[in-house]
Order: C-alpha cells, then structure tokens, then sequence
C-alpha cells in the first residue's frame, strides 16, 4: 500500500499543476523575453554552504552542497545535485529523535540525479529526481532521565528518496517519499532503539515575491513495527515553510512541524551558493523568473529521519533474551 501511495504523490505532484493563463503570466512581450534566454547560457554549476538546526527527527548539521548539470538542452536539464554534512549534537535536554539524545559529530551524505524541463511557454517547469541519503549516528544520554551511561551505541541509517516538483511564477507543489533501506532499527542503549522513519508528504509553495516563497504541506509517517506487529510511528503530520533570499544565492528559511510522534519542532536553515548565470544582469533576469530559476535549485527533504522508542533487553527463562518494545 506504501509503494501505492508514493506513485501517487509523485503522479499528483504534476496532475494537479493548473495550466498557465497567459494574463498571469506575463504580457506577448514579457513571453518573448523568456522564449529569448539560452539555459546552455543561464544554467550552469552552483556550489557553497547549507546549515540547519535539528528538527522533527533531523540534526544540527552543516555542511558543503553543489548542483553539476550533466546535459542541458533546449528546455531541459539532466543534473547530479550532492550534498555532504557534518552532524552535531543535539541541544541539550532536547532529544531530536524523542527521547535520546544525538552525541558526537558525524557525516551525512545525500545525492539526487534528475531531469527538469519547460513547458512550451516556460511558464512552468516539471522535474523527477530521485537518490540516496545516508546517515552515521553517535549517541548520549536521555531526557527523561534513564541512565544509559556506558550503552551508549553508534548506529547506520539509509534511505532511499524519490520527488517529483511543478514550479510556476507563484506556484510550487513538491510531492516525496523517503524510504528507509537496510536495518533500518539499532539499539542505541540498554533502554532505548531507533529506527529510520518512512515519510511521503505533499507540499505546495506560493511566490509572494520572488524572494520570499511560503508553503505548506503534510506528510505521513511510518515506522517500523515491532514484535507484536504494530507500527513505532503510524500519523500525519503537518509542515509550514517561509524562505527568504536575502541577497544573490543567500537564503535564509524557517520551518514549523507537527505530528503526533514528535509533536512541534522549529527549525531554522541558512543556505549558501555560488556559481550559476555567469553575468550579473543573467542573475537578475532570472531571478525574476521562478520556473526557470528552479532549474537549477537544490531539491528539498534530503534527511534520514529516525525516532527511538523504549525497547530494553531483560533476561528470560533459561537464559533466553525477550526484547520489550511497546507502541509510541
């Protein structure tokens, strides 16, 4: 049913992208404008900095990201978009997976490949991308006051990510899945494991100027389940979004979340990025044209999200070992 659902959040992504009206978008002159732009000219590599605070199962990371076109056609773009981040600790007393604390730095990867293209008037751009993330966790202490000291465990999460995105002068709807791979459950102490978390979501943006996009969306999560069968994490979540570019590849976002699991988490991000247009006058033009700006934007939602739960290991009969892990 999962596999059902993330076709269909990716299909409804584009299926329900309005078609342009020609008064929105612009007068037969402003058209010919952007007919008139070359992306082998406008569309080239970026490269720089992104940071975050922790959120709802994500870290306090930053790190370095770059965007590399692989081809460039006519009206569309094939492209590799890489991201490597440092993860920290989590502030103290505010476990970013519930309720242990994240420890210790580690490196995160993330690396998307996908295809973008125009519509035939360019007042809409489409885009498929899809990848690999993956994240080392160190661990410390808890909030709530179970002593783990001396059980404290390193542990791996992967995933896999597909998007598909529909980005217009005012519009962007952005439809994901991140689907975690391999053991996706460890035991992080003698109390407590963690486990990487199933999301597919639906976002949908609006350009209040080009500088500022606000969205909103909602998600559904899934855990793993445990030995009775019942699912760690099993709601919907809800997500909003205001970005600000500050200055020429400088933005600055805050994000606001809430689901049952993690209740409300707020987080801030900065990023960076260099490169792009190679004039400043192609810059500024482009920046006033959101549909072909995005082709070369980072995508988003590119973090292994992992919650923990109490699963502690107690001695049996005749030395066997029973694994307790209640529901969330």
């Amino acid at each position: 049913m999962l596999r059902r659902l993330s076709i269909g959040l990716l299909a409804s992504a584009v299926a329900i992208a309005p078609l342009p009206l020609k008064a929105q978008d612009g007068s037969a002159e402003d058209l010919g404008d952007v007919m008139s732009i070359s992306l082998k000219d406008v569309v080239k590599p970026t490269f720089g900095f992104q940071g975050a605070l922790q959120g709802a199962g994500t870290p306090n990371q930053a790190g370095i990201g770059g965007f590399l076109p692989l081809s460039v056609g006519d009206n569309s773009v094939w492209f590799v978009d890489a991201l490597i981040n440092a993860n920290f600790a989590d502030r103290a007393g505010d476990s970013s997976i519930i309720n242990t604390d994240v420890a210790g730095t580690t490196i995160s990867t993330s690396t998307r490949l996908g295809y973008r293209w125009l519509n035939g008037d360019r007042t809409w751009m489409y885009g498929l991308n899809a990848g690999y993330d993956s994240r080392p966790m160190n661990t410390g202490g808890t909030d709530t006051g179970i002593n783990v000291s001396g059980t404290e465990e390193s542990a791996f999460f992967q995933q896999v990510a597909v998007n598909a995105e529909a980005v217009s002068n005012r519009w962007r709807l952005s439809a994901y899945g991140l689907i975690p791979v391999g053991e996706e459950d460890h035991q992080l102490n003698w109390y407590y494991k963690g486990g990487a978390i199933q999301t597919y979501g639906l976002d949908a943006g609006y350009n209040i100027t080009p500088s500022l996009l606000a969205s909103i969306g909602g998600y559904y999560q899934n855990g793993d389940v445990d030995d009775d069968g019942n699912p760690e994490v099993d709601d919907i979540g809800f997500q909003g979004r205001l970005a600000y570019e500050i200055s020429s590849g400088l933005t600055a976002g805050v994000s606001i979340s809430y689901d049952k699991a993690f209740d409300t988490r707020v987080s801030a991000d900065l990023k960076v990025r260099f490169g792009g247009a190679p004039t400043t006058k192609q810059r500024k033009e482009v920046k006033q044209l959101p549909a072909i700006n995005a082709l070369t934007s980072t995508p988003s939602n590119r973090h292994v999200r992992v919650h923990d739960r109490w699963c502690n290991a107690n001695l049996g009969m005749w030395g066997s070992i029973k694994i307790f892990c209640p529901k969330l």
